[in-house]
């Protein structure tokens, strides 16, 4: 069984000098976060759309599977209460208090049906228009055995956030066994396996190295590094983000 890790440990710092093997490509317009679960009957056509998300180079689309529903007669083997916590506090932050299952959060700013669509492109322009949204270029790279990660500097209003890395599954296959979905394979895509606090960002540019030693466990193999504002309790909009496969 995959296992779900919060870190907020410290991370060397610096710029990585070598040659890069790979590098995360042009700036992406949104950060979808799925909130899904297995034991959820409405999520497989969520989990189904995000799959098809993650195809679009101008997207970084997560899954980030919740522990809630595991009551319900299937124990979710992705799932970590950190998510569940994400989902709330996002719901706090919002003042709307809708937390539920499939459910995307776009840009840190708004929520809608995992399965709709047309919904989630409407957010996503409706997002984009909010002063600071995916304002601030996040750079990744990889070489000599570490995921480097460049955050550039900028002179706004949105100038302060936290730093956060995300090791990701990029395909993970699931026999669900008992429960509402019981019966069914679901594949989950770009499955967050930990969180790791690489830093607080104060607009200016920043850069951290992590060991890709350190990360490439439970599966993973891609990253996403995310800016966002506000706090990890109080979540603001996302101010950048970029995905880069590891493998």
């Amino acid at each position: 069984m995959l296992r779900c890790r919060f870190a907020s440990a410290p991370i060397v710092a610096g710029f990585l000098v070598a040659s890069f093997v790979a590098a995360s490509a042009a700036e992406p317009r949104a950060l979808l976060e799925l909130f899904t679960s297995q034991g959820c009957s409405s999520c497989p056509a969520a989990d189904k759309l995000l799959g098809e998300l993650v195809a679009d180079p101008s997207l970084v689309a997560l899954s980030v599977p919740i522990d809630y529903w595991d009551y319900l007669g299937w124990k979710d083997t992705l799932a970590s209460p950190a998510h569940s916590a994400r989902q709330r506090a996002y719901a706090h932050v919002r003042g709307d208090r809708q937390v539920y299952t499939p459910q995307i959060v776009v840009n840190g700013s708004t929520h809608v049906l995992g399965s709709d669509r047309a919904a989630i492109d409407r957010a996503i322009a409706l997002t984009d228009q909010k002063s600071g949204v995916m304002s601030v270029p996040v750079l990744l790279s990889i070489g000599g055995g570490g995921l480097s990660v460049k955050v550039e500097s900028a002179e706004n209003e949105h100038a302060t956030g936290e730093v956060w890395l995300c090791p990701l599954a990029k395909a993970v296959p699931v026999d669900i066994g008992r429960g509402e979905n019981r019966g069914r394979m679901v594949t989950y895509h770009n499955v967050v396996r930990s969180w790791v606090k690489l830093g607080d960002w104060s607009g200016a540019q920043s850069a951290w190295t992590v060991p890709l030693a350190q990360i490439e466990s439970d599966g993973v193999d891609a990253a996403a590094v995310i800016v966002q504002e506000g706090s990890h309790d109080k979540p603001g909009i996302i101010l950048g983000a970029a995905y880069l496969p590891l493998q």
